[in-house]
């Protein structure tokens, strides 16, 4: 008897295994797939790159201070797309790191639980807008409202694109820091209340230091979601290249470039084509200095909260 209930069980345990092996399986190909797209963009963007850079030399493409690939007498200086990407950038993320820290603060230190649970999502909806909305709203909102304040202000200008950037990155900002801030184990919390503290003083004494690996990856994702926006720029901008570091005066972005070519600008194969290439792969080197400069962030304030 006992030993037909042991061969009984064996078809099932095989089939349990055999299912936990087809599970196993199936992460492996959904994290390798992520692996396999991220390796296969930059194989792309590599070998598209390599005949420009046949023709254009690095010494020209990073010092020259012209980008006129559309010109009959072309330049390409990735100086002027750079500055334009650099400072709507700047300007994005000097307004929503604090407000999307202080935001942060709010709701993790002072709301009550039944406010929060309902204002987080309401500030979430934020990042559902399609960007193409608040490109729009910059050009047609921000930018008139800007005029009164800056009568030399042009139309199509980075101060207006980086605001409005901003304000679209604040929900990322806010709501990784927010989680980051709730994970700090209360009794730090009480211990400082014990010690007469505030709770601004608890918020941005304690809790933040505490917190702080967490909220420099949501500062880090918020650049890096800066640098990749593609239609504010294109839409509040401009797409005139120019070297400036003046905020009210238009520039285009490296992401705008990419989207002016990609419209059918240049015949495919052709060296000015194919800047957009050049031009992708710088953005991802950038992008991937910012994470990289945050997973070095994480790890020393983590080895130091330890």
């Amino acid at each position: 008897m006992l030993k037909d209930l042991t061969s009984a069980r064996h078809p099932a345990r095989r089939m349990r295994r055999l299912k936990e092996k087809l599970i196993e399986g199936a992460l492996f190909l959904c994290a390798a797939s992520s692996v396999f797209v991220t390796l296969a963009i930059v194989v792309i963007l590599v070998s598209e790159s390599i005949p420009f850079f046949k023709e254009v030399s690095l010494k020209q493409f990073l010092t020259d201070t012209q980008w006129t690939p559309l010109f009959t007498d072309a330049h390409f200086g990735i100086l002027p797309l750079l500055s334009g990407t650099l400072m709507t950038t700047l300007i994005a993320v000097l307004f929503s790191i604090p407000v999307g820290t202080i935001i942060a603060s709010l709701m993790s230190e002072y709301l009550r639980p039944g406010l929060r649970d309902w204002t987080k999502p309401a500030l979430e909806l934020l990042a559902a807008i399609p960007t193409v909305v608040y490109g729009y709203f910059a050009l047609l909102f921000v930018t008139p409202f800007l005029q009164k304040i800056f009568p030399n202000i042009s139309g199509f200008n980075v101060l207006s694109a980086g605001l409005v950037m901003g304000i679209m990155i604040v929900p990322y900002v806010s709501s990784l820091a927010e989680d980051a801030m709730r994970a700090v184990p209360q009794h730090l919390r009480e211990g400082s209340y014990a010690l007469g503290a505030s709770k601004m003083q608890t918020a941005f004494r304690v809790v933040i230091p505490s917190a702080l690996s967490g909220i420099t990856s949501a500062y880090i994702l918020g650049i890096s979601r800066a640098l990749g926006e593609t239609m504010i720029v294109a839409i509040a901008a401009g797409l005139q290249p120019s070297l400036t570091m003046n905020p009210l005066q238009p520039s285009e972005t490296m992401t705008a470039f990419i989207v002016q070519v990609s419209l059918g600008d240049l015949p495919q194969g052709s060296i000015g084509f194919r800047s957009i290439y050049v031009v992708g792969l710088s953005l991802l080197i950038m992008t991937f200095f910012f994470n990289i400069l945050g997973f070095w962030f994480r790890k020393r304030y983590r080895e130091v909260g330890g």
